[in-house]
């Protein structure tokens, strides 16, 4: 929070809203992904050679609904902190997330090339001793 409070110059009025926001729907949020966390583990026990399908169906179904309203309660959670936001609070946010954006396509490139110069055989790489 305060990092964001920084990036986007939020008023103490913003920050008490957003932290409202935080605190209504972040416990739900973890509860949430407690219970996914057991269901999974649940499901995982249930794998093996004497395998009870009905089990696993109904298991992953359980599954499905937790994390479609953890995904739905998140993104109502980013909702309601934006709405929170000025105009340009919004668009410096997004200049933000672009920002950041190409410096992980940046990165992830560089590796790829990187991974690209160590095979043998690659421009740049290391040649086998034949």
């Amino acid at each position: 929070m305060d990092q964001l409070a920084e990036a986007l110059g939020l008023n103490a009025q913003q920050q008490t809203e957003i932290r409202a926001v935080i605190d209504d729907l972040g416990p739900q949020i973890e509860a949430l992904q407690e219970r996914a966390q057991r269901v999974q583990m649940e499901l995982a026990d249930k794998v093996g050679h004497d395998y009870d399908e009905s089990a696993i169906r109904s298991g992953a179904a359980r599954l499905g609904e937790i994390t479609g309203e953890m995904t739905a309660l998140s993104l109502l959670l980013q909702s309601k902190v934006q709405a929170v936001f000025t105009a340009e609070q919004r668009a410096e946010l997004e200049m933000q997330a672009q920002r950041q954006r190409q410096m992980q396509e940046e990165m992830m490139r560089q590796q790829f090339q990187q991974q690209q110069g160590q095979q043998p055989g690659q421009p740049g790489g290391a040649q086998p001793d034949w």
